[in-house]
């Protein structure tokens, strides 16, 4: 595995941007009767979500965060000198949507762009990738946009992925200064597991024609989707989690040489209610120190980490704190972060 340690980079502001629209899980009965709806929805703790509409990108969303923390934190834009985007439903296949945004927000040509294509837990990896820049001492400020319209590649015909996924976007702003001391990352992958997770269809290993297109049911169960919008072995990917996470977090622990106790929030990947409650009290940890989005987000993949914080942890991050992040999905990867917080400005979310 790779553990990671940086000093003096933290993350000095953050904003969430969400679509206006708002899913009540219990009404989305379409395409299954409402009985079987309540089951699905008591069992995964999702009740509601926000869905991006047909003209809204994951870029609109990440622009709407970014402009509100630079305008809320009167940031000088040509200060910026490196834009990072994180996605899964980017723009374009071509170009990389974080170029596209550099131009939007107005940053100078100086400023340094890339996309981090990675799933749920991206938001791990952006922030170490940026930290590790950063140390070099040429970057000033750096932006971390984090974006994902995952509504838009489920079906909502497959029962076992319909009510769970959710749209948002968030933003970082991310210094140098001594205040922060010391992070710890632990950054994991698992390309075997690659099929747990998976679109199988528009990419150039099948690219998209009449068949990836065409709706097909997959189960006994009655499910349906086309090889474009995307599966998941709900419980090969919870066996993954049980086994890998808690260790993970462990050793990550043991890396930074401090305990839970140390621990002022543990900011979990909201994939659902029974995997998060499972890890907490598999390593007994304090519920309180637990914040969760599951209930009225869903899962938003790689920003359901930083959605959290800037959602329920706005009030909470005065002083210092330290905040472990741990995140898994799709690849299959997965990473923890032991991330200290000083004084981190967190504006209102907003919505697109």
């Amino acid at each position: 595995m790779a553990m990671l340690k940086y000093e003096g980079v933290g993350i000095t502001a953050m904003a969430a941007a969400v679509p206006h629209t708002i899913i009540n899980n219990y009404e989305y009965t379409q395409y299954f009767p409402a009985e079987q709806v309540k089951e699905v929805v008591d069992k995964i703790g999702v009740y509601e979500r926000r869905f991006a509409d047909a003209d809204t990108c994951s870029s609109d969303l990440c622009y709407a965060a970014a402009e509100k923390l630079l305008t809320d934190n009167a940031v000088d834009r040509n200060e910026i000198d490196l834009l990072v985007f994180i996605s899964q439903t980017p723009d374009y296949r071509m170009p990389a949507t974080s170029i596209l945004l550099q131009h939007r927000l107005g940053l100078p040509q100086t400023c340094t762009a890339f996309d981090i294509n990675l799933g749920c837990a991206a938001f791990c990896y952006g922030l170490s990738v940026i930290y590790g820049m950063m140390q070099s001492g040429g970057i000033r400020k750096a932006l971390l946009l984090d974006g994902e319209t995952r509504s838009k590649v489920y079906s909502p015909k497959d029962r076992r992925s319909a009510f769970i996924f959710g749209d948002a976007g968030v933003a970082a702003l991310i210094e140098r200064d001594p205040k922060f001391g010391i992070s710890y990352f632990s950054l994991n992958s698992d390309g075997s597991r690659g099929d747990l997770i998976m679109i199988p269809g528009g990419g150039y290993r099948h690219p998209s024609s009449i068949e990836t297109l065409k709706e097909k049911v997959v189960d006994e169960y009655g499910n349906i989707r086309s090889d474009e919008q995307g599966y998941m072995r709900g419980g090969d990917v919870f066996n993954f989690v049980i086994r890998e996470i808690p260790r993970n977090i462990k050793q990550t622990l043991e890396f930074a040489g401090i305990g839970t106790d140390d621990i002022h929030y543990f900011v979990f990947h909201q994939a659902n209610n029974f995997i998060n409650s499972y890890i907490a009290k598999k390593m007994k940890l304090n519920p309180a120190k637990i914040p969760s989005t599951i209930a009225k987000y869903g899962n938003t993949s790689s920003v359901s980490v930083p959605l959290t914080i800037v959602s329920e942890l706005r009030n909470s991050l005065f002083g210092e704190r330290t905040l472990l992040l741990s995140a898994f999905g799709v690849g299959m990867c997965w990473a923890t972060g032991i991330v200290p917080f000083v004084d981190c400005k967190i504006s209102e979310i907003v919505e697109v």
